[in-house]
């Protein structure tokens, strides 16, 4: 554990330092638990890419101007974003679910998500 030399007291710069190093320490076990779950990525490249489309929208436009014009752009992008994941057309998954084109159905996606999280 790391503490600061014995009867100093620890101030100025040096206080914020060391405080931060010891409740590191504290929790060193609760940090590297993500070493137990190899799947999981040790950055955060996928989740700040799935919003990076949303912001970089937002910032054209300017925003929506309804609650219901948020919900509607929030939805379609997720759907989006899990297609492209998924590696399915996401105006052909469209096209399905809206029975415009003839060609074979593609699944509802919470299956396909099930499927891929299985393989």
């Amino acid at each position: 554990m790391i503490h600061a030399p014995k009867g100093s007291r620890t101030a100025g710069p040096l206080r914020a330092p060391v405080q931060t190093l010891a409740r590191l320490h504290r929790r060193k076990h609760e940090l590297l638990s993500v070493l137990d779950r190899l799947e999981i990525p040790l950055h955060t490249n996928g989740s700040e890419n799935d919003i990076r489309a949303l912001v970089t929208k937002r910032k054209i436009s300017g925003g929506t101007v309804s609650e219901a014009g948020k919900n509607a752009r929030d939805v379609l992008l997720g759907l989006m974003k899990t297609c492209i994941k998924l590696d399915i057309s996401f105006f052909r998954y469209l096209g399905g679910r809206l029975g415009i084109h003839a060609q074979p159905p593609i699944p509802p996606l919470p299956d396909l998500v099930r499927q891929a999280a299985q393989a």
